[in-house]
């Protein structure tokens, strides 16, 4: 009897956990405006509820999740951002003379203009080639771009690489200049 008595208490933990588990945060992506502090509170206060949690340190750590959200949207609409889009030779990932110029504008408009904002390099490719290939091409081309930063100046821990390989085209012709415009590395704002 007591082994059964057991095996029902384990049950009713197991399903207690499962019913009453960790909470999980959904991320938002590409959300559309900055919320107001008004609507921020209101979000935390219904997702606490939803779960029935009446905490209220697990409160505020909603509102400080939200917050953080809020501001790294904020941090993605700085008016004028820009950054000059930089060029790659076919089937190349280092950087030509006009390239590293570029990339020292950049630099000087990430360290004065730009302080203290993530960004995030995107490498990309032209149509020729596998997607795998272009893949592993976006990304030497991103990070080539990102190391040359560093040493000029621009933290490591103040950007990040992708790659879209051809998954993103500007031009879409098959002739050379359509092909040139497409191997790049861009920047944007880091959410």
């Amino acid at each position: 009897m007591k082994g059964l008595q057991k095996f029902i208490a384990l049950g009713a933990c197991v399903l207690a956990l499962g019913m009453f588990g960790c909470a999980k945060q959904e991320l938002v992506k590409d959300a559309p405006m900055v919320k107001s502090q008004t609507q921020i509170d209101e979000e935390a206060r219904r997702a606490a509820a939803a779960r029935g949690v009446q905490d209220v340190a697990v409160q505020q750590d909603n509102v400080k999740a939200v917050e953080s959200l809020s501001s790294a949207n904020a941090a993605q609409n700085i008016p004028g951002f820009k950054l000059d889009t930089v060029y790659f030779d076919y089937d190349k990932a280092d950087l030509r003379q006009d390239t590293r110029d570029l990339l020292s504008k950049n630099a000087e408009a990430l360290l004065k203009k730009y302080a203290g904002v993530k960004i995030k390099v995107e490498g990309h490719c032209d149509e020729r080639g596998s997607d795998e290939y272009n893949l592993a091409l976006g990304e030497r081309r991103a990070k080539s771009a990102a190391a040359y930063l560093t040493t000029l100046g621009i933290k490591a821990d103040r950007i990040i690489t992708v790659s879209y390989g051809k998954e993103k085209l500007v031009a879409t012709g098959s002739d050379e200049a359509s092909h040139s415009k497409n191997r790049r590395a861009e920047f944007v704002i880091a959410p």
